[in-house]
């Protein structure tokens, strides 16, 4: 089963007069939807636009794996583990909240931040915060993240480029840029397929394009 979720159908948060526009696939904060909680492990998959000096001030996070990834701009990362980094566009960065961690995130730049957070539910709950960035991922080193049964395959795709879409339980496609065609639907930015046992899929590009996809365990 193959069920696509459009940009224009997320949930608009942030606060305007602060800098901040965020778009939530799911449910989140005081966007309450019984139908939308969550897809296989991913719990959060939020779109978040930072105007130069806008950000996050220190917050808690708790059971939580949460892997971000830059668009465009440079994001400001510290958290209570030590942690102090710049994520630039192209690297991945993963935060295990595990029994607990606070953290910041900000754009200490001149330039609009854009960035896309994940976030899934651990398979166990508890533990030390862990933290992980990769700069530069390429295409052909899924990151694997075991702590939820996950991996998380990056595709970037020139114009009639196809790829396969993997054979799992379940599979989160999100386009970042560029259009793609999975099916007989096709996807543009900031649109969305959650694909449930399906096998033989492929994506290709209807123009250049880049992809994050979910793999993701029963």
């Amino acid at each position: 089963m193959i069920s696509v979720q459009r940009s224009d159908d997320r949930f608009t948060g942030g606060d305007e007069a602060a800098g901040i526009e965020s778009l939530h696939a799911f449910s989140f904060g005081a966007f309450y939807d019984p139908d939308n909680l969550r897809f296989g492990a991913v719990l959060a998959c939020n779109e978040e636009r930072l105007a130069p000096g806008a950000g996050f001030d220190e917050h808690p996070h708790s059971h939580t794996e949460i892997v971000t990834w830059v668009v465009e701009g440079e994001l400001t990362h510290r958290d209570s583990a030590g942690h102090a980094t710049v994520v630039r566009a192209g690297d991945l960065q993963h935060l295990s909240a595990a029994a607990g961690v606070r953290h910041v995130e900000r754009n200490d730049g001149d330039v609009p931040l854009t960035f896309l957070q994940m976030w899934l539910a651990p398979l166990s709950p508890g533990g030390e915060p862990s933290y992980t960035i990769v700069p530069g991922i390429a295409d052909s080193t899924p990151y694997a993240l075991p702590a939820a049964g996950a991996l998380l395959h990056v595709r970037r795709l020139a114009e009639g480029e196809r790829t396969a879409v993997p054979d799992a339980a379940r599979v989160y496609v999100h386009v970042v840029a560029g259009g793609v065609r999975i099916g007989d639907e096709e996807l543009a930015p900031g649109d969305a397929a959650r694909i449930t046992r399906e096998e033989g899929l492929e994506l290709m590009a209807v123009e250049p394009a880049e992809v994050l996809i979910w793999e993701m365990a029963a």
